[in-house]
């Protein structure tokens, strides 16, 4: 059975997408008013919206989870929405009656709409359970710093909801919780915690333990498996994993990422449909840029304008990228590549403006429309660089964990260009990592919007 507050999160959707056509239509030209084809076209987005928005949990409880990840669910829903009923309205031989730009103001006034809707209510709800209403109650169970920074956490968000009323603590020959968390009313007896949670009506049970606290997991869930208490397990593994770790479902069983991808089946979508774009709108506009640059490189000294070289990609498969060719024609010893220096003697006079604003790697963007590449991730080196970092820098080998980018956090961070020393690749490498641990839409809006304002022109490019 639906619940009502999901019911009326339903209704308001519809309520939106019908009033999003409407805007859409008095924007220049009443186009609802001309056909009943566009009121079929709304009917068409309302039923599958009804049918598909649950599928991409937009109406489950985002109570203390990213406001970010809240507008990629949406955003993703309402597309492949809409991408639904255009397919039907084809199948239908009717899509070439409906305007392309009502259509276009439609899906993105709807997609604002509903982002704009969903953050007026959590704000709402933010301000209700700042002043004490609305709270769910929270028991820890745990011990040593990963616990403490759990309840510190909780009681220091009060925008989520959660409230720590009751902690279990298993330190044995750690220090006490008690001592670094002494507002919480702290038990080292399970059944008497046990008696608490069920006298206070404690909703949310959490257990920051390690892997290695088996026997106290089985008791806490022996003891209040038959309580409506929701259990959820925080295992503590900064020791173990590369990233922030994630729990996936493989082959129908629960699974922990410790050296995996960060990102999400959800998140690689959401990267991948923003990089074709971008790269598609990037081409399109720059592709006057890209005729005179091109010309120009063929002018500048004998050779093609491209240069291609073999890179690595994501989990290591190799694949060609492009570059406006900045040196002379010249040959390497099978097996070694000399980085180009300052003052290199094999960079013409345009390719040092080029390496100067980057303007050599505008060719990537062919790169990204391809899939070999995204537009933000860490730089690919040179197959040659691969072999012989990942032998002498730690982690080097997890930046391929994901697609390499045009520009990355490491590059807006000062650390590009020539690596002669083995500290300069430490650097990149561990901005590298941080971008992996910590990747959200919003960091590579950052990094794309630093890129252009102070990006394109460095010290360490030449």
């Amino acid at each position: 059975m639906i619940k009502p507050s999901a019911l009326a999160a339903r209704l308001v959707d519809v309520t939106l997408i019908v009033a999003g056509a409407g805007i859409a239509s008095n924007v220049r030209f009443d186009e609802l008013g001309q056909s009943n084809i566009y009121y079929a076209f709304v009917a068409f987005s309302a039923a599958f919206a009804l049918a598909l928005f649950p599928a991409f949990g937009v109406y489950v409880s985002w109570r203390g989870r990213s406001k970010i990840e809240l507008i990629g669910q949406v955003s993703l829903a309402w597309i492949t929405v809409q991408i639904c009923a255009l397919a039907l309205m084809y199948t239908l031989h009717r899509s070439d009656f409906v305007s392309r730009l009502w259509f276009a103001y439609w899906t993105g006034t709807t997609g604002a709409l509903m982002i704009v809707a969903r953050f007026a209510v959590h704000r709402v709800l933010a301000r209700v359970r700042q002043s004490g209403m609305n709270l769910r109650k929270v028991a820890v169970v745990g011990r040593g710093e990963h616990a403490a920074a759990l309840v510190r956490k909780i009681d220091g968000c009060t925008a989520a909801g959660f409230r720590t009323v009751a902690v279990l603590d298993v330190s044995r020959d750690q220090p006490a919780l008690g001592d670094v968390i002494p507002d919480v009313r702290g038990f080292d007896d399970m059944r008497e915690f046990a008696d608490f949670l069920r006298a206070q009506d404690v909703h949310e049970l959490w257990l920051a333990l390690p892997l290695s606290e088996e026997q106290t997991i089985y008791e806490c869930v022996k003891e209040l498996r038959d309580d409506l208490v929701n259990i959820r397990f925080m295992p503590d593994l900064r020791s173990l994993a590369m990233f922030e770790s994630t729990m996936i479902d493989l082959l129908g069983v629960p699974a922990i990422n410790l050296v995996a991808s960060p990102l999400s089946q959800t998140s690689q979508l959401q990267k991948e449909m923003f990089d074709r774009l971008f790269a598609a709108l990037a081409l399109i506009s720059l592709a006057p840029l890209l005729l005179g640059i091109a010309i120009a490189v063929r002018l500048s000294s004998r050779g093609p304008a491209i240069f291609k070289q073999k890179r690595k990609g994501a989990d290591g498969r190799v694949f060609t990228i492009y570059k406006f060719r900045t040196m002379r024609l010249h040959s390497e010893a099978a097996g070694s590549l000399q980085q180009a220096t300052r003052h290199d003697r094999r960079i013409t006079r345009v390719g040092a403006f080029l390496r100067r604003t980057s303007l050599d790697e505008l060719p990537q963007f062919f790169n990204v429309l391809r899939g070999d590449m995204s537009v933000v991730g860490p730089r690919p080196h040179a197959l040659e660089h691969d072999d012989l970092y990942q032998k002498v820098v730690a982690g080097y080998i997890q930046r391929y964990r994901i697609k390499p980018g045009i520009t990355g956090w490491a590059q807006i961070n000062g650390f590009r260009g020539e690596t002669d020393r083995i500290e300069k690749m430490e650097r990149r490498v561990e901005h590298d990592l941080y971008y992996l641990g910590n990747w959200s839409f919003g960091l590579d809006m950052r990094i794309i919007a630093a890129t252009i304002v102070k990006g394109l022109v460095h010290n360490n490019a030449y």
